[in-house]
């Protein structure tokens, strides 16, 4: 967070120095802009009035170029180079951080072959001494470097400012996401429904099972005291006529 405000309150000062910079004054304030260690955001100032100004006129490269830091790479640099005004060290190093930052937000691993390709390194060294000390160091990625694997592994990569045109292809994104997100809360929405539409029918099938199990157990309970009655009354019977024998059985007196 702390780096995000540093960088708002650079591009802040530099849009207030192009309020008052024209003509020459303005090429002067574009190559202190893109010459500055810890400036990674250029669309405001590439929107400043009298740095748009310079179209069309004998330093309309020098905008050419501010619009390169903004949006470009060190091979388009490389592929324009002879429309482009020469770089100073410090902006050809600003120009590979802003490369790295490019290729960062594309892939999350990074292969050696490949950045020093894109960057114009010619050994593991000195590349990453580049990723270490100038890209790391400053903020503007996060990372591991692979040796083994000849790789840098990206965390974080921060933001370059929008392409022409990439804005509204985020917004269309974005807009597909909420629909494929709505969608989804629908189906889960229903899926609860289903859900506890089940659970309701568990429910009253579990009491249905109680009810019949309850009725059961009463109908056995009263078939048993039943039973138990007419054990009774035969055992009672039974008593009797065993009396009536044994009387009969027994001698008369006269």
């Amino acid at each position: 967070m702390e780096v995000e405000q540093k960088q708002a309150d650079l591009v802040q000062q530099f849009v207030l120095l192009a309020a008052n910079a024209r003509g020459r004054a303005a090429v002067e304030l574009i190559t202190h802009a893109t010459s500055h260690p810890q400036l990674f955001a250029f669309s405001e100032l590439l929107a400043s009035p009298h740095i748009a100004e310079l179209k069309g006129t004998e330093h309309s490269a020098s905008l050419d170029l501010l619009r390169l830091f903004a949006h470009g790479t060190w091979s388009d640099y490389k592929n324009n180079a002879q429309m482009l005004p020469t770089l100073d060290p410090q902006q050809e190093l600003k120009l590979k951080q802003l490369t790295v930052m490019t290729l960062a937000e594309t892939a999350k691993v990074l292969s050696y072959d490949l950045l020093m390709r894109q960057l114009d390194i010619s050994n593991v060294r000195e590349l990453e001494d580049l990723l270490i000390n100038e890209c790391m160091y400053s903020g503007i990625v996060r990372g591991k470097l692979d040796q083994r694997r000849r790789c840098f592994e990206v965390q974080f990569a921060a933001g370059r400012d929008l392409r022409p045109g990439q804005l509204d292809n985020m917004i269309a994104v974005l807009a597909n996401w909420l629909s494929s997100s709505d969608n989804l809360l629908l189906t889960i929405q229903e899926k609860i429904k289903w859900a506890d539409s089940m659970s309701e029918q568990d429910r009253r099938h579990k009491k249905e099972v109680e009810d019949k199990a309850e009725e059961m157990r009463k109908s056995i309970k009263a078939e048993m005291e039943l039973r138990g009655q007419q054990d009774v009354v035969y055992s009672e019977a039974g008593a009797l006529m065993d009396f009536v024998d044994e009387d009969r059985s027994r001698p008369k007196r006269r």
